[in-house]
């Protein structure tokens, strides 16, 4: 009996090998399709401006409703509208939508294509409701993390969240396929505190990314890293590639990490793609090129027409930006790594 068991999970993991090998090709093909056909390889949906965190370098914080809030069924038409390869679901606090869980199912495609990663700040997110996600479709939840202590509470005013969040990789420790990856953006007053946070993670059995402080959110420029600091960030960095060398936890390329440094440098990044290799889906629907140039466009065309030929913005390099605009090589290259 015992060997019928062991036979069984390993024909059980064997096909889940197989399913996830199938999936990846099809990640990998219709990346390289979006990106050849000038499709968006990444979409925000944004689905509320709400929010429960007060975070000193976010221009978003408020609890007022959003006007005119889309349903589930109408982001899932979007989603499959522009059919990006990574559809991002944020806000905002998007644990803050009581229809979260549909949104989700709508969103997703099972065995396919977009990934989903949900993006949240991490006070809603208890054990029962990440496995309730993971369950309507989630393949990634990107939590935000700025400390690895308490100083995070006062950073996003919210006290007690930097305990909450360690509670919930404690409550799913055991989880094989946690699918969790720390968020930190990188500014003055935390980049020193960069290698505690990859410890943090690795401890907890998750991966973590950096991205870079956009002053354009709060026109505050207090808070990116000065010039006579940026040897400094350097060595930090330099051993940010070394931990992830070492144990593969640091999600953030090279690429990434080199792109961070020349904008706080020079504190601006030419060559923005919003529109083209990313967008964002409103509360209500409606299409803006990115979070921080909102517009309401009907459809991509749109942005296209009239927004894509004009845009001169340099004033940020989120995440988002960093990742999508990466050159066909680079871009292939990480995406081999991180599957």
């Amino acid at each position: 009996m015992n060997d019928m068991r062991r036979i069984l999970g390993t024909l059980d993991e064997g096909r889940e090998t197989m399913n996830n090998t199938f999936r990846n090709l099809r990640i990998a093909r219709h990346g390289l399709r979006n990106y050849i056909m000038k499709r968006p390889l990444c979409v925000s949906f944004e689905v509320t401006y709400r929010c429960n965190a007060r975070c000193e370098h976010c221009h978003l914080g408020s609890e007022q409703e959003d006007s005119s809030p889309a349903s589930p069924t109408h982001f899932g038409q979007r989603c499959r509208e522009l059919d990006p390869l990574v559809a991002q679901i944020s806000g905002g606090e998007p644990l803050l939508r009581p229809d979260i869980l549909q949104i989700v199912k709508e969103i997703r495609r099972p065995s396919s294509t977009p990934i989903v990663v949900l993006t949240t700040n991490g006070a809603l997110l208890r054990k029962e409701m990440y496995y309730a996600l993971k369950g309507a479709g989630v393949d990634e939840f990107s939590i935000s993390l700025d400390f690895p202590d308490e100083r995070h509470d006062v950073f996003r005013s919210i006290p007690g969240l930097f305990r909450k969040i360690e509670r919930l990789l404690i409550d799913i420790k055991k989880e094989p396929r946690k699918g969790i990856t720390l968020a930190c953006v990188v500014q003055r007053q935390n980049f020193r505190d960069l290698i505690g946070l990859a410890e943090f993670a690795r401890k907890h059995g998750v991966k973590i990314s950096f991205s870079t402080y956009t002053w354009l959110r709060t026109d505050d420029k207090s808070w990116m890293v000065p010039k006579d600091e940026l040897d400094e960030l350097k060595g930090v960095i330099k051993q940010l590639l070394d931990f992830k060398q070492r144990y593969g936890t640091v999600f953030t390329s090279e690429y990434v990490f080199q792109r961070m440094v020349w904008f706080f440098d020079k504190e601006r990044m030419p060559g923005c793609r919003a529109g083209d290799r990313f967008l964002v889906v409103n509360p209500d629907g409606s299409l803006s090129p990115c979070g921080l140039l909102t517009g309401s466009y009907k459809n991509r065309q749109e942005i296209i027409d009239h927004f894509l030929s004009s845009n001169t913005c340099e004033a940020c390099n989120t995440s988002i930006r960093a990742n999508t605009e990466k050159s066909w090589n680079v871009l292939l290259a990480d995406a081999i790594r991180n599957l």
